[in-house]
């Protein structure tokens, strides 16, 4: 049985890897009731102290007390004896396992040696109705959407009695509905006395559901203040050390050749269903075109068809007048289309392989990285310096796994792979989710350089904030189809926010 916990106390923490030095001497508090905002660049330490809280690491100084008791956490399954529980960023979920099996996984059952899955599917249904957190405990977590397994997550945690809930980026995933909900369930958490730890890159989300406000830099503490003394502003500049710059798309003075011509295209879902119903869409160089829409109505399924890895069943996709509707990965690369995908650590890079290894991953069999099947080390390694200091990459070493990075790393490994290679046509699928202030504000002056440099760039995402900031033209998504397609001073939020819902006419 879980223990309460009225006081949770992290004194002093540091904590090393092999040429990092993550934590530095780094201290919180929180009580039972309150929800502590966790904020920081990625790579700031955020997530190494709050693994270091769930017993995934153990510090190199340092203490830990609950209710004024040190504790010693060894291990994920002390912390949840203990009443910790944690929502990871990246999941940690079996694709190819149920629901119930998912959170069954790991815990005894009533029945001995035998899964009792009706009891677990039960307790899920309660939870789900108590916290508003809607789940069929019979479906497969590959068939789920992105927002619908981080329900899973915090279901899973919740099942096994978390007093102190920790979330890593819980709403980079969701839509702005969902999130609306999440942050009424996590308010309403604290109100029955649990405590909410929550690390986020969304300012105004801080502000509106955080007591207090814990930033890092560096892995060092640079303060921890009350949320309502203080504002974004002051949040952002103590999160980077700097003053935030105000990006400025420059006004369309016209647009090019067209670059990407999709027309009538039909796509089925993971489940067999269409998901996309006979669309049509046009992007030229030098021209942004933002995708909105609320998750699950087909921009998924659309990047993977353009990117090659869903099957088109009909209509055709065009890239430089040339139809590479359902060509390989490879064929596409070779077209001149960069692609970056929504899941950056599994798509996006291989996780074990290098950072080089990853820098060269389209062109590892072209000159001047190879010859006669072998690889050209110092270029490669020359190369790889040279993109990691351009694209700001914080790693200690080019051999570093990848996996090891934060998430702001990551993408920035996968900007400089695709942009260097100046494709026609770069695809970017939700490029700022789950990215801090400083590491979106650098993404977007990126993907606004590669406009610039000719590319027609297509941005799909479901912040209305960033679809507005970068889109020369916004394509809007419902249910398969495209409600609209605005020109960027007629996108207001109200009019997106209608289409979004599926309300054409009022639109108008």
């Amino acid at each position: 049985m879980t223990q309460q916990i009225e006081y949770l106390e992290m004194r002093g923490i540091t904590k090393r890897f092999p040429g990092v030095l993550s934590n530095n001497n780094v201290s919180i508090q929180i009580k039972s009731g309150e929800i502590l905002a966790l904020l920081g660049e990625n790579g700031a330490g955020k997530t190494t102290l709050m693994n270091t809280l769930y017993g995934l690491y153990q510090p190199d100084g340092g203490e830990i007390c609950i209710n004024g008791q040190p504790v010693k956490i060894e291990s994920p399954r002390q912390a949840i004896e203990l009443g910790i529980g944690m929502v990871h960023q990246h999941f940690m979920l079996v694709p190819t396992l149920t629901v119930s099996e998912n959170i069954a996984l790991g815990l005894p059952s009533g029945k001995g040696p035998f899964l009792d899955l009706k009891t677990v599917a039960a307790k899920i249904r309660d939870i789900s109705a108590a916290y508003g957190l809607s789940v069929n405990p019979d479906a497969y977590v590959w068939q789920l959407s992105v927002g619908e397994q981080q329900r899973v997550e915090i279901i899973k945690a919740l099942y096994r009695g978390a007093r102190l809930l920790i979330l890593d980026e819980p709403t980079a995933v969701l839509t702005p509905q969902e999130a609306e909900e999440l942050v009424a369930l996590l308010r309403n958490m604290a109100n029955q006395g649990r405590a909410v730890i929550i690390i986020s890159h969304k300012l105004s989300e801080v502000m509106a559901i955080s007591d207090n406000v814990t930033v890092l830099r560096d892995g060092k503490l640079v303060a921890t203040v009350k949320t309502s003394s203080t504002n974004p502003k002051e949040l952002a500049q103590m999160m980077v050390g700097r003053e935030m710059k105000v990006l400025l798309r420059d006004a369309l003075s016209g647009c090019g050749d067209t670059l990407l011509s999709i027309k009538d295209l039909e796509v089925a879902g993971d489940k067999g269903t269409p998901a996309l119903k006979g669309i049509s869409l046009t992007v030229a160089a030098g021209e942004i075109v933002g995708i909105a829409g609320v998750s699950g109505n087909g921009q998924k399924e659309l990047a993977e068809a353009i990117g090659g890895l869903r099957k088109v069943e009909k209509g055709n996709i065009s890239l430089c007048n040339r139809d590479i509707t359902n060509l390989a990965p490879r064929k596409m690369i070779e077209q001149g289309l960069g692609y970056i995908p929504e899941d950056r650590l599994h798509v996006g890079t291989i996780g074990a392989f290098s950072i080089w290894e990853n820098l060269i991953l389209k062109d590892h069999h072209c000159s001047p990285f190879s010859r006669f099947c072998f690889l050209h080390n110092k270029t490669i390694q020359t190369r790889s310096a040279e993109l990691v200091k351009a694209y700001g990459v914080k790693t200690p070493h080019l051999n570093t796994p990848t996996g090891r990075l934060s998430g702001g790393n990551i993408q920035r490994l996968i900007l400089a792979r695709e942009i260097t290679r100046a494709p026609k046509v770069l695809i970017a699928a939700y490029p700022t989710r789950g990215l801090d202030i400083g590491a979106t504000e650098y993404v977007h002056s990126m993907l606004l350089k590669a406009r610039e440099q000719g590319m027609g760039v297509v941005v799909i995402s479901e912040d209305l904030e960033e679809i507005q900031k970068l889109s020369d033209r916004v394509a809007v998504f419902y249910d398969g189809h495209i409600m609209d397609i605005l020109p960027a001073e007629q996108a207001n939020e109200q009019r997106l926010g209608m289409l979004m819902a599926g309300m054409k006419e009022q639109a108008v």
